[in-house]
């Protein structure tokens, strides 16, 4: 019996699915073939060819989830027993839902019909029946398929509070010249091309199966998204090479301390996280930057509660006379609280003057769903034995600027994965910020692929705001990327890569006030690229659905 089934698997498409998806996992850090995603939407709408509207769902499904399995497999490292395995399995399975439902949705609406008298025996039957249909119909097909992509896309960054990790785009972060599309179109841009050229690339390898004799008949179906292509990464290219005049710059100590998770979890290593914090820091200072900075999660306790801890923090910053910016909790009692088991505690980040001051504090606003708090725990108490966390956060309001008077500057922070999100972070870069900071604690995932993902996800928010970006990690990519997505420096040691401790120094450019920065069409518009998708996505489907209900015989 399991053998029939096994073999009955392996000469279905199910196979070719699973390494569909697999080939757009290697897109990602790690692994990083960032030219594979140019061909695997293709890859995946292919083994659904000609079958039935839930045999397509399968398809789309099971190459989803072995997208999401390999990509998200750093999930595997977090230090609980049990908990990562349900999780990492979980949110794939979740995730896995958006790509059955893109090839399903992208074969609905193919204008041809390629199932007709039962699948298509071979690729020669599929690229007959495909090529029945007009070069138009193929190309709103095409473009219409890239359109879904991106509303999909859309939707996972809002749902359930969203969770926009590893976007088709953000795969290309090291192409430097094409992600300038990021700065008018967001990072959905750049999936709307990948997409676009991929689907463009199946109609014309099915050409020349189609009319082997003819041999430019690929360049019907492909010239066009092609030539788009090119033609943004030569203007990408333009924009990127020119020169940027020297202005005022803010010099930075980046503090990456590497501590395991299971270390701050552990009380009892307070004092020893505290004297590793200022062993860094001193070892920076020699270098006499203007700013310190501390990444989330590593400062022990409470500083604004514990006046020992708030004494060290000031005398650090009022000594060396300079500012200090730290990752730590911050609380506060309610009116009708009686006890601080009935506190709310923030995520939060201060901002320290050299004068040892608490000038400012920001409280996270986009919480991680089981890892900073527990959905609908008041309701259904079990669900807290299936997280690390004891208690949970309450979310901030919005955000804070963090402005220094001398040197003269203005900073927007972000927290852990809020740097992922496209419009949320738009929202921190006012007209006047100099540069965004991030404070994020990887020390969760070893030293796995998530720093590299998160990173790389990251760069676009510089380019689409036309600001560049500060990255302080606890263990992960600590560095900075230029107004551009130019990934200008990180640390990095021979012994533990980009995972190790140490310091980085670094010169970030500030607004030059003769020269003031000009907005982004991203910043000022926001998603009105990623919204027009989803209108020429849900046109196609609604007006399906309407013939549909028209053509429906009359109930009885």
């Amino acid at each position: 019996m399991f053998k029939r089934r096994l073999k009955s698997f392996l000469v279905s498409r199910y196979p070719w699915a699973l390494a569909a998806g697999a080939v757009l996992a290697c897109a990602f850090p790690n692994i990083g073939l960032a030219g594979l995603a140019w061909i695997a939407p293709a890859l995946i709408l292919l083994p659904a060819a000609g079958r039935s509207p839930k045999m397509t769902f399968r398809l789309g499904y099971a190459a989803g989830l072995a997208h999401y399995l390999i990509s998200l497999s750093w999930l595997l490292r977090i230090p609980v027993i049990g908990a990562p395995i349900l999780g990492w399995a979980a949110l794939s399975a979740f995730m896995a839902l958006y790509p059955g439902v893109w090839v399903w949705l992208t074969w609905r609406q193919f204008p041809g019909r390629l199932g007709e008298g039962g699948p298509p025996a071979n690729l020669a039957e599929l690229a007959k029946r495909f090529l029945t249909t007009s070069w138009s119909q193929r190309f709103m097909w095409c473009l219409f398929s890239a359109a879904l992509w991106v509303a999909l896309e859309m939707m996972i960054t809002r749902f359930l509070g969203g969770f926009p990790w590893n976007l088709l785009g953000a795969s290309q972060y090291r192409m430097v010249p094409l992600i300038q599309i990021a700065a008018y179109t967001g990072v959905y841009g750049v999936a709307f091309l990948i997409v676009w050229f991929a689907v463009s690339l199946l109609c014309g390898a099915l050409a020349i199966i189609g009319r082997p004799a003819l041999r430019s008949a690929w360049a019907a179906e492909a010239i066009l998204p092609l030539t788009v292509v090119a033609f943004t990464y030569a203007s990408g290219y333009w924009q990127v090479m020119r020169p940027t005049p020297p202005g005022p710059e803010l010099k930075l100590a980046l503090i990456q301390p590497s501590i395991p998770q299971t270390v701050i979890w552990d009380a009892h290593s307070s004092s020893n996280r505290m004297q590793q914090l200022l062993d860094l820091s001193r070892a920076a200072l020699t270098n006499h930057p203007d700013v310190l900075i501390w990444p989330e999660g590593v400062v022990p306790g409470v500083p604004r509660y514990q006046p020992d801890l708030s004494a060290a923090l000031s005398d650090l910053a009022r000594s060396n006379h300079l500012w200090l910016i730290i990752g730590a909790d911050d609380a506060k009692l309610p009116p009708n609280a009686t006890s601080w088991e009935d506190g709310e505690y923030y995520n939060s980040s201060f901002l320290l003057a050299p004068d040892g001051g608490f000038d400012a504090v920001y409280k996270k606003r986009q919480l991680v769903i089981f890892g900073e708090y527990v959905p609908l725990v008041r309701w259904l108490p079990f669900l807290k034995y299936l997280t690390p966390i004891q208690g949970g956060f309450t979310p901030g309001t919005g955000p804070v600027p963090f402005k220094l008077n001398e040197p003269k500057a203005n900073l927007s922070v972000l927290i852990c994965f809020e740097d992922i999100f496209p419009d949320f972070a738009r929202e921190y870069a006012a007209s006047d910020t100099d540069f965004l900071i991030n404070l994020t604690n990887d020390g969760w995932f070893g030293e796995g692929a998530a720093q590299w993902q998160q990173a790389a996800c990251a760069i676009f928010r510089a380019v689409e705001n036309g600001l560049p970006l500060v990255r302080c990690a606890n263990n992960g990519l600590t560095g900075w990327a230029d107004a551009h997505g130019r990934l200008r420096n990180h640390l990095e040691t021979p012994e533990h890569g980009i995972y190790g401790p140490g310091f980085l120094i670094v010169r970030v450019p500030l607004l030059d006030p003769a020269n003031p920065r000009v907005e982004t069409y991203y910043h000022r518009y926001g998603d009105r690229f990623g919204w027009l998708c989803v209108a020429f996505a849900a046109f196609p489907i609604l007006r399906t659905l309407r013939r549909r209900k028209s053509t429906a015989p009359p109930a009885p």
